[in-house]
């Protein structure tokens, strides 16, 4: 992986928004622009968790797993009713002994009850709905922006409070069904994004 300065992340953005393949909007934060693939593109996705390249080798540190009633605007991410329970799951990524990512993931109980008794520390979470419970991932929205880190995540990730990171939040659909909402933050000097566009077939 390069290190990449935020100036340098930022004028990348700066320049994806100008030429209309990122949309940012005031208080909601920078990401794709539908329109492109109105426009006979389609975005190529690899469903790899959080932007890790395919050729990075990570290991996952399991910080905590439980079943939780929604707090704060959970329910909403999440479309479920308030007294709906949801699973949490939080993990830290690190690439050998340097923690690069922590991920909170939120998923209804009622989609998948059985997850918190698998090996989700060794095991993708979309290799185990994919693979194990038939839930086929259909669309995935990302947002990214820029976070600033509380003590505890600052703690974990090895940074000052108060330090900017990457801030990547996901929506992981199957047809109409949302089924897992995360938020991971990322140290940004381990941070790229790679966006690749294709054209549709006419």
């Amino acid at each position: 992986m390069f290190s990449v300065s935020r100036a340098t992340v930022r004028t990348a953005v700066l320049e994806l928004v100008r030429h209309g393949y990122l949309k940012r909007q005031q208080g909601k934060g920078t990401f794709i622009f539908k329109n492109v693939a109105s426009e006979g593109l389609s975005m190529l996705t690899s469903f790899r968790e959080s932007l890790f390249e395919e050729s990075l080798n990570f290991s996952t540190s399991l910080l905590a797993r439980t079943v939780m009633m929604p707090v704060d605007d959970l329910d909403v991410r999440l479309d479920i009713p308030p007294d709906k329970h949801i699973i949490y799951i939080k993990r830290l990524r690190l690439t050998g002994n340097e923690p690069v990512l922590l991920q909170e993931s939120y998923i209804p109980y009622h989609i998948c009850p059985l997850l918190l008794e698998d090996d989700i520390e060794n095991i993708s979470l979309l290799k185990l709905f994919e693979k194990k419970y038939g839930i086929r991932i259909t669309r995935v929205r990302n947002y990214i922006d820029i976070a600033y880190l509380s003590a505890d995540e600052g703690r974990i990730l090895g940074l000052p409070e108060n330090s900017a990171a990457i801030l990547l939040t996901q929506y992981f659909h199957s047809g109409e069904t949302l089924f897992m909402y995360t938020r991971s933050v990322k140290r940004p000097d381990r941070f790229q994004i790679s966006i690749e566009l294709e054209r549709k077939a006419i």
